[in-house]
Formats: structure tokens, sequence, C-alpha cells
């Protein structure tokens, strides 16, 4: 279900800067975290920290983070990016993304041992500078059992970067 990151070379610049990026993370105050707006979906802490939304940028954020902006704008057909924070004795239950026009990237920031995601019937975890793709249409979930925070770059792009996406009302609402 996992989908090789190497098949979308574009993404490779995000990889390759991965500590810079996390640099800019660290920098953040933990205040501008908000919660994730999908209540029903996960028990414990979970929080983000939103630069794009529907292609949409937040200025304020991406003013705090140049050089991860400069690097996300880089990505054909990008749709939401930004900054997704477990707490420990978190778990996002199973469900779906929205549409499958849309890919998933996730690359490992802050990491913990305990900490995973299972997409269909893979199971991988986050290790700092990882990275993995995948189609969120597929059943997925995601867990954080370890004693710390486990924070990720999570950034949606389209599988066709000329498509005009509609999504629902109130997704990624207040991620900003």
């Amino acid at each position: 279900m996992f989908i090789q990151a190497s098949e979308f070379p574009f993404l490779a610049p995000l990889q390759r800067d991965w500590q810079r990026i996390r640099a800019e993370l660290l920098a953040l105050k933990a205040s501008y975290f908000v919660q994730w707006p999908q209540y029903s979906i996960y028990t414990g802490r979970w929080t983000a920290f939103g630069l794009y939304k529907f292609g949409g940028k937040v200025d304020s954020h991406c003013a705090l983070c140049p050089h991860t902006t400069q690097l996300i704008e880089t990505v054909p057909g990008m749709v939401n990016a930004g900054f997704s924070s477990l707490a420990p004795n978190t778990h996002i239950a199973p469900h779906t993304g929205v549409t499958n026009k849309v890919l998933r990237y996730h690359l490992g920031l802050v990491t913990t041992e305990n900490c995973a995601i299972r997409v269909g019937a893979q199971t991988r975890s986050w290790t700092p500078g990882s990275c993995f793709v995948f189609d969120d249409t597929t059943e997925h979930e995601a867990w954080n059992r370890g004693e710390d925070t486990r924070v990720i770059l999570l950034l949606d792009f389209k599988r066709d970067a000329d498509e005009k996406l509609v999504f629902p009302d109130g997704l990624w609402e207040g991620i900003d």
C-alpha cells in the first residue's frame, strides 16, 4: 500500500533537507499548533501547524518556516502541507481519505519508538529523515505508544497536477 517516494523525484529535495525543515519546526512555539479538527477519529492529542490548506497559503505560518515553504512550493500539485504532531498515548482510528486523486507524503522529523502507521495491511514507523507516500483512501490508522511526541511533515499532492479538485466543506477547517 505504500509507494516508494523515489517514484516522485520532486519530493527528493524535502528528504535531502529534512534537517533544515526540522530546525524550522523546532523553532516554532508549541502554542502555534492547533488541535486536529476531526475530533471523532482520534483519542489523545493530535495537533497540526498548517502551511498550505487546499492550495491556499497560510502566510503567517509560511513566514515562520521560509525554507520549508520554499521546498513545498516546488511540489507539483501540492494541495495541503503542514506539521502533524502526535503526543504520547494518541491513536488515530482506522479511517479513509476523501479522494483518490491525491497522494499523501510523510517525512519523519521528530520520531519516537512505539509509534507507527498502518496503511492497508502494511505497517511502518518513522525515523528522522525517512519518508513514504501512500493513497489515504486506503484504510489507515496511526498511533503513538511511545514516551515522546512524534512530528512529521505531512504533504498532500495531486496524482495529476493539472486536475481540479473539490473538497468537502470543513475539511482541514481550523488548521491555519
